[in-house]
């Protein structure tokens, strides 16, 4: 029996929201062993996430929030592994936005717990970046998977359709920053922090929501 371990991919593609489209790179992280895995933010590319799963059995592809470029290549990645896709319910209108025939086919909520690989992750809904934007904390690993909640040097962006930046910060603070000092950040993209590293920037943060 293999420990769990967390696996990093980054795949590229589009981002579409209000009109406007933009290159973005994602950061699309699998948790398991050599025998199970999930899937966090099934991004752009279902055939490169299929290959570096192997012949895992993956047990669930979660979304951490559903803008297009975190759920787009879903559910061709379930097709392709059986796996479902699941998906905080407050986001489905953003889901609809971008598969309008396809649903999700279970929902995360706040405080439930999906296992692989003998380790636990717990959802923390944390809206703010998107409506049914989630975390998952994985104590066992020491990480915590962020999506676009929390970045390397600040909260997620918040100037367009179903966010709301003071949500996104009380989010951050409630639910995020009380985690180990030294729980690694693995973010929607770019580089990973520390909880410990973003936590001096709070008061910075909620003097601009205010």
């Amino acid at each position: 029996m293999t420990a769990a371990r967390i696996e990093h991919l980054v795949t590229s593609g589009t981002f579409s929201l209000d009109g406007g489209t933009w290159d973005v790179d994602n950061n699309v992280w699998i948790v398991g062993d050599d025998t199970e895995a999930v899937v966090v933010d099934a991004a752009h590319d279902a055939d490169a996430i299929a290959e570096a799963l192997g012949d895992r059995t993956l047990r669930a592809i979660i979304c951490t929030h559903a803008h297009n470029d975190h759920i787009d290549a879903a559910p061709a990645l379930a097709a392709l592994t059986g796996a479902p896709v699941l998906l905080h319910p407050d986001d489905l209108p953003l889901w609809k936005q971008t598969h309008p025939d396809r649903l999700p086919d279970g929902e995360l909520s706040d405080g439930g717990r999906l296992s692989v690989a003998g380790v636990e992750l717990t959802v923390l809904h944390t809206p703010g970046h998107a409506p049914g934007a989630v975390c998952l904390y994985a104590p066992e690993l020491g990480a915590v998977f962020t999506g676009d909640t929390l970045f390397q040097g600040g909260p997620g962006a918040t100037g367009r359709s179903f966010s709301h930046f003071p949500t996104i910060v009380e989010s951050i603070r409630t639910r995020l920053l009380g985690l180990p000092a030294d729980t690694v950040v693995r973010t929607g993209h770019g580089d990973s922090t520390t909880i410990g590293a973003e936590a001096p920037h709070l008061q910075e943060w909620i003097d601009r929501g205010h």
